[in-house]
C-alpha cells in the first residue's frame, strides 16, 4: 500500500521524535524494570512523539497510519527499550477491539482527550477466569483475575475476555471496562519484558455491570460484523496480519538495538584468550556480524512482505472487492508461523551478540542483556508457539483445515463451511 504524503510526513515526525527520546528511554529501562512498569512520565514522553497515536482513527484525530508504517513506529521504539517497544506494540496492533465492538465503543475509546495507549485487552485466547451474565440491558461480569494486562494501567479501557453460556454452550465475549472499574495486582515479576507492567486485573468489585454495547461477542468482534463509522482501509485490514506484522516489528527492533550497541561497545575491547586488541578486527567478529545480519534480515524481510500485504488486503475489502476467505486464512496461518520464525531468528541473533560481549555484559544495566531476555520472552508468547502455528499453516498447505480452537489466532473462523479434518 503506497502512504500518502501526508501520512508520510507524519510517519517521519514520529520517528524523529522517538530516536530523540531514545537515550532516555534506554537510560530509564533499568529503573522500570526494578518497578515493573514504565513510569506515567515516561508514558507521557512517548506520548508526545505520536507514538501512541499511530493506529487511532482519522475520524478522531489519529494517524491512522498504514500497517507497514506502524511497524516501522514499533521497531524504531523496540530498538531502544524492549518494554517501551512492546506497550507500543499494544497500543498500535489492538486497535481492531474497540474498532470491532462497534461505534459507541469507538466513541467511548477515541473521542476523549488521553495521554497514553487508548488500547489495552487480557485473556482472549481464551484462557479466561472471567464469567459474563446476559441480563436486561447489558451484562453482569465476575471472576477473574484476568492475566497479562498489557497497557492496561494506562488505557481508558481494558477489554477482558469472558465465558459466556446463553444455554447453548460456551463462548467468548469481549467486555470494554472503564479503567476506574478496574484493581491491578502487583503480580509482575518475570524474567524479560519486566517493564511492561503486564499485570493481572481484578474487578473493583465482586460484580459489576455492564451495558450491553460494551459486552461484544468476540466472534463478531474479529469477523468485523459490527458497524463501527470508521472509512479507512485500516479497519479492513486482516487483525491477525496487523497485529502479527508489528510484533515482528518488535522483535526485529530490540535485534537492531542489540547489534548497535554491540559495535559500539565492542570498538577496541580485546578478546579474551586471543591475540586481538580490537574486537571489531577480528575474523571470528566478522563471521558473527554476518550471521546476525542475515538472522535479522530475513526477519524483516518477511514480516515488510506481511504488513505490506495487510495493507493490500484491507485496501482491497474497503473498495468492496475483498480477497477470497480461503486466501485470507491461509495469508492469516502464514502470518502466525513467519512471526513466530521472526521472533525465534531475532531471539537467536541476540544470542550471538550476548555470547561475543563479554562478562559484563551480563550486568543489569547493559541493554544487550536486556535486549536478550526480552526477546526469548516474545518467543514464549502464548500466541507464539512456533510448533503448532507451523502444524496450522502445514496442514493448510497440504489441503487440510486447522485445528479448531476458540480466541484471537483461531484460523476456522475464515473458511466457516469448511470440513474439519482431525
Amino acid at each position: 500500500m503506497v502512504a500518502t504524503n501526508d501520512t508520510s510526513d507524519r510517519l517521519a515526525a514520529v520517528l524523529e521524535k522517538v530516536r530523540e527520546l531514545g537515550p532516555t528511554l534506554r537510560e530509564r529501562a533499568l529503573e522500570a524494570e526494578r518497578a515493573g512498569r514504565q513510569s506515567d512520565e515516561t508514558i507521557a514522553d512517548i506520548d508526545a512523539t505520536g507514538a501512541f497515536n499511530v493506529g487511532s482513527p482519522a475520524e478522531f484525530g489519529g494517524d491512522e497510519l498504514s500497517v507497514q508504517q506502524q511497524f516501522d513506529v514499533v521497531s524504531e521504539v523496540a530498538k531502544w527499550d524492549g518494554s517501551c517497544g512492546w506497550i507500543v506494540w499494544v497500543g498500535a496492533s489492538t486497535n481492531w477491539i474497540p474498532a470491532g465492538s462497534g461505534a459507541r465503543v469507538v466513541e467511548e475509546v477515541y473521542g476523549p482527550k488521553w495521554v497514553g495507549p487508548r488500547v489495552a485487552g487480557s485473556s482472549h485466547f481464551p484462557a479466561s477466569r472471567g464469567r459474563a451474565k446476559r441480563i436486561e440491558g447489558g451484562w453482569i461480569i465476575s471472576g477473574g483475575p484476568w492475566t497479562f494486562g498489557s497497557d492496561s494501567l494506562w488505557a481508558p479501557f481494558t477489554n477482558l475476555g469472558c465465558i459466556a453460556d446463553d444455554g447453548e454452550g460456551p463462548y467468548l465475549v469481549g467486555i470494554q471496562v472503564p479503567l476506574d472499574e478496574l484493581r491491578f495486582l502487583d503480580d509482575w515479576r518475570v524474567a524479560g519484558m519486566r517493564g511492561t507492567g503486564s499485570v493481572s486485573i481484578t474487578l473493583a468489585g465482586e460484580e459489576l455491570f455492564v451495558p450491553d454495547y460494551r459486552g461484544v461477542d468476540f466472534r463478531g468482534i474479529l469477523g468485523g460484523t459490527l458497524d463501527n463509522g470508521l472509512k479507512g482501509a485500516l479497519w479492513k485490514a486482516p487483525s491477525l496480519g496487523w497485529a502479527f506484522s508489528l510484533m515482528a516489528g518488535m522483535s526485529i527492533g530490540l535485534a537492531q538495538g542489540a547489534l548497535e550497541r554491540f559495535l559500539e561497545r565492542s570498538a577496541g575491547r580485546p578478546i579474551r584468550g586471543t591475540t586481538y586488541k580490537n574486537q571489531l578486527e577480528a575474523p571470528l567478529t566478522h563471521l558473527m556480524l554476518a550471521e546476525v545480519h542475515s538472522k535479522i534480515q530475513s526477519a524483516t524481510v518477511m514480516a515488510r512482505a506481511n504488513a505490506d500485504e495487510t495493507d493490500r488486503l484491507g485496501a482491497l475489502a474497503a473498495a468492496g472487492t475483498p480477497a477470497a476467505p480461503e486466501y485470507i486464512q491461509m495469508f492469516s496461518a502464514r502470518v502466525l508461523a513467519e512471526t513466530a520464525y521472526a521472533a525465534k531468528w531475532c531471539a537467536e541473533a541476540i544470542e550471538l551478540i550476548q555470547r561475543n560481549s563479554g562478562s559484563t555484559a551480563i550486568m543489569e544495566w547493559e541493554p544487550i542483556q536486556r535486549a536478550w531476555r526480552d526477546a526469548r520472552v516474545i518467543t514464549l508468547h502464548g500466541a507464539l508457539n512456533l510448533e503448532a502455528l507451523s502444524e496450522n499453516y502445514g496442514r493448510l498447505m497440504a489441503g487440510l483445515q486447522p485445528h479448531k480452537f476458540a480466541g484471537i489466532t483461531t484460523l476456522d473462523r475464515f473458511v466457516p463451511t469448511a470440513v474439519q479434518v482431525t
